[in-house]
C-alpha cells in the first residue's frame, strides 16, 4: 500500500513538472532568443562649405569669397596653406624683405578654423607664416614661416587681390624676381660664346699640328744627313 501511494506520488510530480517545461511551447510557442540590441549610430555631420577673407595690402575691405560663389579662387587660396606641415623655420626674412602681406581666414561654413599671412613677393621667394594665436576648435598652433609655393602671387591676383601679373616667373612667384638670369633667355650669346670657343679649339690644334710637322721634318733631315 505505501508502495503505491509512493509511485502515485512520484507520477504525479513527474506529470506536474512535465507541465511546467511544456507549458510555454504550448502557450506560445518555442521561446526566442532575443538578438543583439542594434546601437543607433548617428549619421555624419554635412561638411560645412569652405570659405576663406583675405584682407591687406590695398585692400580697403576684406574680399570674402565662398565655395558657392567662387569655388575656384577659394579652392586656389586654400590651396597655398593646406599642404603645411606641423613646424616651420622659428624664423622669417627681414622685414623690408617680406613686401606686402595678406591675410587669409579659412572658414569652414561660417566658422574661422584656421589663419595665415601671406607675402607673395618676398625676396627670394612666396612665404608663409602661421601665428600661434588661431580662431576655431584648435586655438593654438605651433608658429613657423614656411616657403610659399611658386604661384602664389597669381593665385591671389586671380581671388581679386590688387598684384601686378608676374609674366617674368615661373608659377607666377618668386618675389616678383626673374627665376632664370637674364643671360640664360639670349641663345643668340650662348651660340656665339661657343662659336668663339670652337674657333679657338681649331687654332690650338692646327697650331699643336704645325709643331709635330715641323718637328717631323726636322728629325728626317738630320737623319738623311748623317746617313749620306
Amino acid at each position: 500500500m505505501v508502495r503505491q501511494v509512493r509511485r502515485l506520488i512520484a507520477l504525479a510530480a513527474g506529470m506536474l513538472l512535465a507541465a511546467v517545461l511544456t507549458g510555454p511551447a504550448h502557450a506560445g510557442g518555442p521561446a526566442r532568443t532575443a538578438g543583439p540590441a542594434r546601437v543607433a549610430v548617428p549619421a555624419a555631420p554635412k561638411p560645412q562649405p569652405a570659405g576663406v577673407d583675405i584682407t591687406g595690402d590695398r585692400l580697403a575691405e576684406p574680399l570674402r569669397l565662398r565655395a558657392a560663389t567662387h569655388p575656384a579662387a577659394v579652392v586656389a587660396v586654400i590651396d597655398q596653406v593646406s599642404w603645411l606641415g606641423r613646424t616651420g623655420s622659428p624664423s622669417g626674412p627681414a622685414a623690408k624683405d617680406l613686401g606686402p602681406k595678406y591675410t587669409v581666414v579659412v572658414f569652414a561654413g561660417e566658422i574661422a578654423t584656421q589663419t595665415y599671412d601671406l607675402y607673395p613677393l618676398a625676396k627670394g621667394g612666396p612665404r608663409v607664416h602661421r601665428p600661434a594665436k588661431q580662431p576655431g576648435p584648435s586655438p593654438k598652433a605651433k608658429a613657423g614661416w614656411f616657403l610659399g609655393r611658386l604661384n602664389m602671387s597669381e593665385a591671389l591676383r586671380t581671388a581679386g587681390v590688387p598684384l601686378e601679373q608676374q609674366v617674368d616667373t615661373v608659377g607666377g612667384g618668386g618675389g616678383g624676381e626673374r627665376v632664370l638670369p637674364d643671360e640664360s633667355l639670349n641663345p643668340g650669346q650662348d651660340l656665339d660664346e661657343a662659336l668663339d670657343e670652337l674657333q679657338r679649339l681649331l687654332l690650338l690644334n692646327v697650331g699643336v699640328m704645325l709643331v709635330i710637322t715641323l718637328g717631323l721634318a726636322g728629325i728626317a733631315l738630320l737623319i738623311r744627313r748623317r746617313t749620306r
